[in-house]
């Protein structure tokens, strides 16, 4: 606990250093004019209406190595898959096909425990079914996630249920992962969303929290890419906090400090930060 409070306060420092370089970072309302470029195939998973993930193929000829991407926005139904088009088609321009999965959240009928983790489990299982129609390479394919979808991606590398026999993630991609659910719970994050989104505390519902927090889920058995921007003043230190747990469970994450990013600059294409993101995804899934 001495060790993560330590990282709180230094990242309570650099952001008031940025404020005082005046370093300008994207905020969250950079997303409203990001693109939305359209999928080739969107494609239900479930029945419900937010049980779908959108495939985008690269151009050419596969068997395409494969993203599993999972989008954050605090895990609240205003912030949908909409602001993670810009990125998947990226990837999918770079060669690498993207399985985009949408997914019940807080204010959303089914949101929340379990229905989030539920959606995000059936959704990563379809791209099983997607490999037997689309030419996508089962043997290349990392789970990525951005805030929110970072600890959704660090759950699915080693969530409690089993990965279909075709098919495990070579490595995970996260991008300033918010994985430690009960420090988010304390620090009442987006509203106090953690409550909403586990149904209470970690001192009512204890296994819950045990099942569904990143940081709970370590060691995790297969490589982690860890993207922390540096001038992420909100969501850096929850970034190192599990860093510093995954080190003391025995693993040896790769950090990846983006140093002209915030929070958002990490999923837009167009910044400096793309490179680190790319480079590190194509290290993820082999192709390097």
């Amino acid at each position: 606990m001495k060790t993560n409070a330590l990282i709180v306060v230094a990242f309570f420092a650099l952001g008031l250093i940025r404020l005082a370089l005046a370093v300008e970072v994207m905020g969250s309302s950079a997303l409203s004019s990001f693109p939305n470029p359209p999928a080739n195939h969107v494609i239900a998973y479930g029945e419900e209406d937010l049980q779908f993930g959108e495939l985008r193929l690269p151009s050419g000829q596969g068997p395409f190595p494969v993203i599993v991407l999972i989008h954050g926005g605090c895990w609240l139904s205003a912030y949908d898959i909409a602001h993670i088009r810009k990125l998947a088609a990226a990837f999918a321009g770079e060669g690498i096909a993207t399985w985009t999965v949408e997914y019940r959240r807080v204010g959303d009928p089914g949101g929340g425990w379990p229905g989030t983790f539920d959606d995000v489990d059936a959704g990563a299982d379809h791209l099983v079914t997607l490999a037997g129609q689309f030419d996508l390479d089962l043997n290349h394919v990392i789970v990525a996630g951005h805030s929110a979808g970072g600890h959704l991606a660090i759950w699915l590398a080693n969530r409690p249920s089993q990965w279909p026999a075709e098919l495990e993630p070579t490595a995970v991609l996260a991008l300033a992962p918010a994985a430690d659910l009960a420090w988010l719970h304390k620090e009442q994050v987006c509203g106090s969303v953690i409550d909403k989104l586990m149904g209470g505390s970690p001192e009512q519902y204890p296994q819950r929290y045990k099942a569904a927090s990143g940081t709970r889920r370590l060691p995790l058995q297969i490589p982690q890419y860890i993207v922390i921007g540096q001038y992420d003043e909100n969501w850096a230190g929850v970034g190192h906090m599990y860093v510093e747990q995954a080190r003391q469970q025995g693993n040896s994450p790769h950090v990846i400090i983006a140093k002209e990013s915030g929070h958002f600059e990490m999923i837009d294409p167009d910044s400096t930060t793309w490179p680190l993101v790319l480079d590190a995804a194509r290290e993820a899934l082999g192709l390097d």
